[in-house]
């Protein structure tokens, strides 16, 4: 097998392998199965790891034709038109395995079929021709094989999801219709897949109800570091807008490490995002190829061809509200088993530590005894029991279970105080998590209803509104990653932990980067028992107000206080030098809000001579203000930051979008507004000759840095 492109999936696909192999069975390798494990070997490129698992199904028994269908399926959402029969054979496909995910365009062949093959997304070309001497000539350009233009009977290209089959023993060429017509028609994939239970049906039309008091609901709130802006910022406009709330850009608050704040878990993940050659995809427009559909339960054996593979339940979203989990629940039956995820505040120094053994403990001996859903729960909190922070739960539940081959044969369901904004979702997704309740933002908005705070809503619609914003969040997380099934986001790690120690980043979160290490299990004991204490102290509780989005005295520290933008406001309206030294002079005493602040400059051991000493002028060509588009600061302050940068000789970059040809000449003072950095972006909008040539430096874009995959929001104080 061979591809171009590459496979987005890969860090979740290896880590699901990881875990099917473990119960991996067959005939065709009967007693020698142990020998192929590990299937996909460490350090495998994703070229590799495909080809490994492509190979094991055909070696197992499967034609490569139907090989790439199960791998690589096709986009089967009910909003396609597709035969009942084939949309039948992808439930099943998707049932048995998480979806390998391009951009690629596969070519593969078994000995006996030779096939080329798109991903769903059909982001990679895949050009054909066939010619009346029995020549089939596929690849990415037209050009790579030199045909006689009238020796070509058929040319083509493959859609997405699409696939062209040779069969050489009967020699046969078999275009994607027929191929999948035929696939389709080999099992009975339409009463295999009648053992799939959707449960979306029995989870609708269901009243949500609030069951904590105020003040209850209150304290719990603070216990879990929420706070009046989360709810104001966050889940008001989730909820009245059924999207996630947009802000301006620019983060200036300290990393969650450096913070003197209770930060919750999530902020110590930062997402990766696809770049350079595997670009993201837009959540909103191809919406058609991408899915949120879960399946959860006992996974099976990934090499069976039966209707045992598809005894699941599936639902249409991982997001599950307080009623349709008590349903949910209901549903599971016998199957599921509870693991408190609390700890208590008096049992020492290893209490957390313990705690996670025994989780883990409780969640492998359930799986061992035939329970195959996990509800992992922080629900008993009280005033002696502290929760644990449920993303270290899920990862050490999940790593555990994958570690010992237990992973496939049990669903893990989170029941969560601190999840509230679709990040935090995604970071519970990502480590392990199958289905997420977030109950307590779930009883926030029953509160605010309560109150009227949502005009003329019912209750349930405006429950309906936030889930609604978390799906709609969770799809374009995915999207930044190129990624379009969240089976196969699930388990990928698709984060880079920031301040968190290596060795606990190696146990719950195995093969995630954490390249500065940080705080471990002892330092999140003491600032989540601390938070604790916050909420279950004696007295009236009141929702802290914040801070982290916004300044307030008494919340997140702010690298742009509104002292210090007063104080740089003044000194550029006043033109008053000495207002700006007592603004950098601000700037450099603060506490330390980015990595680099920890940097210091190293001081020599002895002074250097002056003449071996760059001149001012000669250092100040080193500076360089940072690409942003016209759009993103407006042309005066692009204009101004771009004579000043020409003044003292150094540069600035023009941003995407090209540049006004006027700024090409130096105006009557001699100022010149031209930015000496001109930039090329993918989409090359606004580049001329003339931009070329008027620049000093060129700059190539090859991935979006600020807001990778969203476009541009802007930069606000």
């Amino acid at each position: 097998l061979a591809h171009n492109g590459e496979i987005n999936t890969v860090k979740g696909n290896t880590n699901w392998m990881n875990s099917h192999e473990i119960r991996m069975a067959s005939e065709a390798y009967g007693e020698y199965a142990e020998d192929l494990k590990p299937v996909i070997p460490n350090g495998a490129s994703d070229s590799s790891a495909l080809d490994a698992v492509f190979e094991l199904f055909v070696r197992a028994g499967r034609s490569a034709p139907l090989a790439k269908t199960i791998m690589v399926p096709e986009a089967a959402n009910m909003g396609t038109d597709m035969a009942e029969d084939r949309r039948a054979m992808y439930e099943y496909a998707n049932s048995i395995m998480e979806p390998w995910d391009g951009p690629a365009a596969i070519a593969a062949t078994d000995g006996r079929w030779v096939i080329g093959g798109m991903d769903r997304n059909g982001l990679r070309p895949m050009r054909y021709a066939v010619t009346d001497d029995g020549y089939v000539v596929a690849g990415s350009e037209t050009g790579m094989v030199d045909l006689p233009v009238a020796d070509v009977v058929t040319r083509g290209r493959l859609g997405p999801g699409e696939m062209l089959a040779i069969d050489l023993r009967e020699q046969r060429i078999y275009p994607n219709e027929e191929i999948k017509t035929k696939l389709a028609a080999e099992h009975p994939y339409g009463e295999w897949v009648e053992n799939v239970r959707a449960i979306d049906d029995d989870l609708s039309n269901l009243s949500e109800t609030a069951e904590f008091a105020r003040d209850e609901l209150r304290r719990r709130m603070v216990a879990a570091g929420l706070t009046l802006e989360d709810l104001e910022l966050l889940l008001q406009p989730m909820v009245e807008q059924a999207k996630e709330a947009v802000g301006s850009m620019g983060d200036d608050s300290p990393l969650a490490v450096l913070s003197e704040q209770y930060r919750p878990m999530s902020h110590f993940f930062r997402q990766n995002f696809s770049q350079v050659t595997n670009p993201p995809i837009d959540s909103l427009r191809e919406y058609r190829v991408m899915t949120l559909k879960t399946r959860f339960g006992n996974l099976g054996n990934v090499l069976d061809q039966d209707s045992a593979q598809v005894e699941i339940l599936t639902l249409d979203s991982p997001v599950v509200t307080n009623a349709m989990f008590a349903r949910m629940n209901e549903i599971m039956g016998k199957g599921a088993v509870h693991v408190d995820c609390t700890f208590g505040r008096q049992e020492g120094e290893r209490a957390l530590r313990d705690a996670i053994e025994r989780i883990k403990r409780e969640a492998e001996d359930a799986v061992r005894q035939g329970y195959s859903h996990i509800i992992l729960s922080d629900e008993e909190i009280s005033q002696t029991r502290v929760a644990l922070p449920m993303i270290l739960a899920t990862g050490g539940v999940h790593s555990h279970l994958v570690k010992l081959g237990l992973r496939t044969y049990c669903s893990i369901n989170v029941r969560t105080a601190e999840c509230l904004d679709p990040h935090y979702f995604a970071v519970l997704i990502g480590v392990g998590a199958t289905t997420v309740n977030p109950y307590l933002a779930l009883e926030a908005v029953a509160d605010r209803h309560a109150r009227g705070l949502f005009g003329e809503m019912g209750l349930d619609e405006a429950v309906g509104r936030y889930k609604e914003a978390v799906d709609q969040g969770l799809l374009k997380v995915m999207s930044k990653m190129g990624i379009s099934v969240i089976s196969s986001y699930r388990g990928g790690y698709n984060f880079e932990a920031l301040g968190l120690s290596r060795s606990l980043v190696a146990e719950f979160f195995p093969g995630m980067p954490s390249r500065i290490s940080g705080i471990g299990l002892s330092g999140i004991q003491k600032k989540a028992i601390a938070q604790h204490g916050k909420a279950f102290r004696d007295g009236a509780i009141t929702l802290p107000v914040g801070g982290f989005y916004r300044y307030r005295r008494n919340g997140e520290k702010h690298a742009y206080e509104g002292k210090l933008i007063h104080m740089l406001q003044h000194a550029v309206r006043e033109g008053s030098y000495q207002t700006y030294k007592q603004y950098s002079a601000g700037l450099h005493a603060q506490d330390p809000i980015n990595l680099r602040d920890l940097l210091d400059f190293k001081p020599a051991a002895k002074p250097l001579p002056i003449d071996e000493v760059e001149s001012i002028t000669e250092i100040r060509k080193r500076f360089v203000t940072p690409a942003m588009s016209l759009g993103a600061l407006s042309p005066e302050a692009h204009e101004t930051l771009n004579i000043a940068m020409n003044r003292i000789g150094a540069k600035s970059d023009s941003g995407e979008g090209g540049e006004d040809p006027a700024n090409f000449v130096p105006r009557e003072d001699g100022s010149n507004a031209a930015s000496a950095i001109k930039q090329v972006a993918s989409g090359r909008f606004g580049v001329t000759a003339e931009y070329l040539n008027a620049c000093r430096e060129i700059e190539i874009k090859v991935a979006q840095g600020a807001k990778p995959g969203e476009g541009g929001q802007l930069p606000g104080f």
